[in-house]
C-alpha cells in the first residue's frame, strides 16, 4: 500500500482492500477513513499518523502475505467402483438368503431377525456379534433397496477417496459404535436392524474428511453434510419399528469422529498401499463372518 506522505494522496485501492486496512489501523487506535474517487479506494491518514500507520501496514502484509494457504491438491480418486457394487451386490443377496426357508448345514433354517438383530438388552448382556449382524439385515426389500439406492452413492465416493478396504473399515467401525451407543440408551426391549447406520456413517467420514482438508471453508463445507443427513433422516429415518433416529444420529457422529482421525493419519502417511488395503478388506470381511458365526452357533 502506498501511505500518502503529509500532503500526498495515495493510489486508489480497491473497497474490500481500503475496509480490511481501515480496520487494521483502528484495532492499533490508528485514526483513518477511507474515501471514493473516481479510480477506487482511499485510505487516509492524518500527517502526524503517517509514520506509524505505514509502520502498522507493513507489519500486517508481511504477517499475512501468504495467506489464506492454498487448498490442498484434491486426491486421484481410485478405480474400485466395480469392487464396492459387488459388495452391495452381497448384501442384497444375503438378504434373499435371510427370506428363504432353506437348512444350514443340516440345521433348521434361522430366525435371523431373532439372532442377528440390535437388541439392546441382549448386546448390553454380552452379545457382541449383534453390533456387526443387525447392519446386514433389513426389514423387507424396500428397505434394503432404500439403503443401497441412497447409501451406495455416498459409500462408493467414500471408496474411491481413501480405498475400499480403510473404507470398509471405517464404514463397519462406525456402524458398530453408532449400534453400541443406541443400545446403552435405548430400553432393553429395544430392536433395531438396517445398513442405515452404516449410510450415515458415511455421511459422517465424508464430512470430516472434507472438513480436515479444507479447514478455510469450514463453513460452507458444513452445507452439502447437513444437508444430506436431513435428508437422510427424511428417507431412512421412519421406516418403522426396526429402525429408529438415535442409531443413525450415533452412526452420523461415530462417522465424523472416525472421519477427523482418518484425514489425520492420512495426512500424514498418505493412503494405504495395495497390499495393507486388502488386509484391511480381508479384516471388514472376517469380522462379518465371524459376527454370523457367532450368531448362528449361539442361536441354535
Amino acid at each position: 500500500m502506498d501511505i500518502p506522505e503529509p500532503g500526498v494522496v495515495g493510489n486508489p485501492v480497491t473497497a474490500e482492500q481500503a475496509r480490511i486496512w481501515a480496520l487494521v489501523l483502528e484495532a492499533r487506535s490508528i485514526p483513518c477513513c477511507i474515501e471514493r474517487v473516481a479510480a477506487g479506494w482511499l485510505l487516509l491518514v492524518p500527517a502526524e499518523h503517517v509514520a506509524a500507520a505505514r509502520e502498522e501496514l507493513h507489519l500486517y502484509e508481511e504477517e499475512n502475505r501468504d495467506w489464506p494457504p492454498p487448498e490442498p491438491p484434491a486426491r486421484p480418486l481410485i478405480e474400485n467402483t466395480l469392487a464396492n457394487l459387488s459388495v452391495l451386490v452381497i448384501l442384497a443377496t444375503f438378504h434373499n438368503i435371510t427370506r428363504l426357508d432353506t437348512s444350514i448345514f443340516g440345521e433348521p433354517s434361522p430366525d435371523w431377525l431373532a439372532i442377528g438383530s440390535a437388541e439392546a438388552g441382549k448386546i448390553m448382556g454380552g452379545e457382541w456379534w449383534r453390533l456387526v449382524t443387525a447392519l446386514t439385515l433389513h426389514l423387507d426389500g424396500l428397505h434394503l433397496f432404500s439403503n443401497l439406492a441412497i447409501g451406495g452413492v455416498f459409500i462408493i465416493l467414500l471408496c474411491r477417496e481413501v480405498g475400499s478396504g480403510l473404507s470398509w473399515t471405517l464404514l463397519i467401525g462406525s456402524g458398530i459404535l453408532g449400534n453400541l451407543a443406541n443400545a446403552w440408551l435405548q430400553p432393553p426391549e429395544h430392536t433395531s436392524i438396517g445398513a442405515s447406520t452404516v449410510v450415515f456413517g458415511a455421511v459422517g467420514l465424508l464430512a470430516a474428511l472434507g472438513l480436515a482438508r479444507h479447514r478455510r471453508n469450514r463453513q460452507r463445507r458444513w452445507t452439502l453434510p447437513v444437508s444430506a443427513s436431513l435428508a437422510l433422516l427424511s428417507l431412512l429415518g421412519t421406516e418403522g419399528k426396526n429402525t429408529d433416529l438415535g442409531a443413525h444420529l450415533f452412526g452420523f457422529l461415530f462417522g465424523i469422529g472416525l472421519g477427523l482421525i482418518a484425514e489425520k493419519l492420512l495426512a500424514r502417511y498418505g493412503r494405504p498401499g495395495r497390499r495393507l488395503n486388502l488386509l484391511l478388506a480381508l479384516l471388514s470381511a472376517a469380522i462379518v463372518v465371524a459376527a454370523w458365526w457367532e450368531a448362528l452357533v449361539t442361536g441354535h
